[in-house]
């Protein structure tokens, strides 16, 4: 049993130990006849995850001794653990076969206790000395994950004088240096006084270990502040479960790690926190925080809004930017683009993506970087960045060396894997760092051949992206001479939607009185109506809750509308042959489905593929099919959006040859 050192002094170290196994069998005796069940996946580290408001309550002395001296108390936590899983175990019944010995360790869970304080849970920035060696609580997000490695936890010595055996630990803050003691620790009454000690074969015990980097989020930083990071010491069942990009809540022991001694040189200390328990909080973020209620809120709004379904999907756009006016499609093709469509998987498993991407090509001063911002917030993992700031490098992956090992480190697309990436200023990227992006956006997959280490990483991410036209935008050319993006690129983009500043004197009218009414006027009460229910908690809480739920299917009708407009577009693809591919059918596909997901149903219908059509049309300079086509700046939301549609439809299926079909 080890001793209590400098800094953990009890009365009764017995009574102490008692005390922390009743807890265990009070509130874990369960988890623990959990960890004996046999593991199909052979692991050998448990963890036992304990709440530290539930400690304080049940015994306020030793939750406080494990404030102060983390590092003692978890060691006779996990000591009386063991202790009470092994008296578990000689009680069960089977003792036939020889069971491997299991290990368990003790996690203290500090959410929803006093040490969520900004005293005991600190952002990086603002970690200093007095944490040291105190239960520290940091939030962050993870910048860089190393490999998995040994590392040696403890060997055991013998004096050779008086043959006392004793367990020497590595000093983990000393880069795993083995240190001696200067005479035996023998405890008899006249001391041994040996310093000769002989290493016992075969007692070296050896960890699994892992060392990551957190950097702190940027949206919690002061005025002109850098995000800092410190590295944090994962081990055994810890290990490998956050990955880069992971928001995380890592509660730990700070330490110092110092360079070793060199005669004449300072030796400098660099902060960092081994970890006791790590938890993910981007999961949290979406999966946990739709409850009942909420759901129960969503069926209601669509069986209010079943007879003016288009009345009701316009209601929830309203709630996306409402602090600029108008501009209908833009707001249509944000919601349908972070909803996005369902990946289809053929027998041979080749992946057809289910994101779209988006482009907005606009003049100055149209709202892009708004809508990017706004995308962000709604998206529950996202990342942005500027054209001109980012390298083909920090966009995909960089190879860092670390410790005389390369190793990678996640740029902006694999850091949003599963989420968003906004890239403003698009078309100040250099040529050669745009092309990078190519097969992250079709093939969501970047391949990397660097530094010796050559594999595949998955980038499942939605690219939405802003660009200013190149000089005055000439409707007469095409997209790719407008905006000096490339043929295939742009043919990656299931949405350009094209923003043209052009003078409208209604409608600048309009504009300037929205404005100066939200400087001006005090909010008033308007709870009844249904477009203050869409806020933007709300808002994300509704688009991860239909990507969940529903995956469309289409139905004849949708196809028969689909492929009628494909089929007409390639007849006419001589102005605009870059965007008229095969890719254009599955943007049409993606974006029917994330719009049947928009209105909550589970079947694109006839609707879907007109709405998806028109957010196609929207992005052509010219069209023989909609009006309104060339300029989504000046779109506005309808009155009727419902009875409009039914013009709509009409027009648009005597323009593909159809006859108006009943649904």
């Amino acid at each position: 049993m080890l001793p209590p050192t400098e800094g953990f002094a009890v009365d009764d170290l017995g009574d102490f130990e008692s005390r922390l196994e009743g807890f265990l069998t009070r509130f874990h005796s369960d988890d623990l006849r959990i960890i004996l069940l046999p593991d199909p996946d052979g692991k050998l580290h448990f963890p036992l995850i304990i709440d530290f408001a539930e400690l304080l309550e049940f015994d306020t002395r030793v939750a406080h001794t494990l404030y102060y001296c983390p590092k003692d108390v978890l060691e006779l936590f996990d000591a009386a653990a063991q202790r009470v899983l092994d008296s578990f175990d000689a009680q069960s019944e089977s003792v036939d076969e020889p069971k491997e010995k299991k290990f368990v360790h003790v996690r203290v869970n500090t959410s929803g206790s006093p040490l969520e304080c900004p005293e005991s849970s600190p952002s990086i920035g603002k970690v200093r000395v007095k944490h040291r060696g105190t239960l520290l609580t940091l939030k962050g997000t993870v910048i860089r994950s190393g490999g998995v490695k040994m590392i040696e936890g403890g060997r055991e010595y013998e004096c050779r004088k008086c043959k006392y055996r004793f367990t020497v630990h590595p000093e983990l803050e000393a880069g795993n240096r083995v240190t001696l003691p200067a005479s035996c620790q023998s405890r008899s009454s006249k001391g041994c006084g040996g310093a000769s000690f002989q290493l016992i074969q075969d007692s070296i015990t050896c960890h699994d270990y892992q060392e990551i980097k957190i950097q702190e989020h940027v949206q919690l930083l002061g005025v002109g502040s850098i995000p800092r990071s410190i590295p944090v010491i994962l081990m055994d069942d810890l290990v490998d479960i956050v990955k880069a990009g992971d928001d995380v809540v890592a509660t730990g022991r700070l330490s110092a790690k110092w360079s070793p001694d060199i005669k004449s040189v300072r030796s400098s200390l660099d902060p960092m926190l081994i970890a006791n328990f790590v938890r993910r909080t981007n999961e949290l973020k979406s999966d946990l925080n739709i409850p009942v209620e909420i759901i129960n809120k969503f069926e209601e709004f669509w069986t209010a809004s079943r007879a003016t379904p288009l009345e009701g999907r316009n209601s929830i756009l309203k709630g996306i930017c409402p602090q600029i006016f108008g501009l209908f499609t833009v707001k249509l093709a944000v919601a349908l683009t972070l909803i996005g469509g369902v990946q289809h998987v053929d027998a041979s498993g080749t992946k057809v993506r289910g994101e779209p991407h988006m482009l907005l090509v606009g003049d100055p001063g149209t709202g892009k970087s708004q809508f990017l911002k706004f995308a962000a917030k709604l998206s529950n993992r996202s990342v942005i960045t500027t054209g001109l700031g980012s390298t083909s490098a920090g966009l995909t992956v960089t190879a860092v060396k670390d410790g005389g090992e390369w190793m990678l480190e996640a740029g902006a697309l694999v850091l949003a894997d599963g989420g968003l990436c906004c890239i403003d200023e698009f078309d100040s990227m250099r040529e050669h760092d745009r092309t990078t992006i190519h097969e992250a956006m079709e093939q969501q997959t970047i391949s990397i051949a660097k530094a010796g280490l050559v594999t595949t990483l998955s980038t499942r991410t939605t690219v939405f992206g802003a660009t200013n036209p190149k000089g005055q935008y000439d409707p007469n050319e095409s997209l790719s001479v407008n905006t000096t993006l490339s043929g295939p690129l742009l043919s990656r983009f299931d949405i350009v939607l094209v923003l043209l500043d052009t003078k409208d004197q209604e409608w600048d009218m309009i504009v300037s009185s929205h404005i100066l009414n939200e400087n001006t006027e005090e909010k008033k009460d308007k709870m009844d109506d249904p477009e203050v229910m869409w806020t933007l908690p709300m808002l994300r809480r509704y688009i991860h809750y239909v990507k969940q739920r529903f995956k469309p299917v289409l139905t004849k009708e949708a196809e028969r509308v689909i492929s009628s407009y494909y089929q007409s577009q390639r007849k006419s693809g001589t102005q605009n042959a870059a965007r008229t591919t095969v890719r254009m059918l599955e943007s049409l596909i993606r974006l029917a489905q994330a719009h049947a997901r928009l209105m909550f149903r589970n079947e694109v219908t006839t609707l879907d593929a007109i709405a998806s059509i028109l957010c196609i049309e929207s992005s052509m300079t010219t069209s023989g099919i909609v009006d309104t086509a060339g300029n989504a700046l000046h779109s506005n939301f309808m009155e009727n959006p419902d009875k409009e549609y039914i013009e709509q439809e009409k027009k648009i299926l005597e323009a593909l040859g159809l006859g108006v079909t009943e649904d």
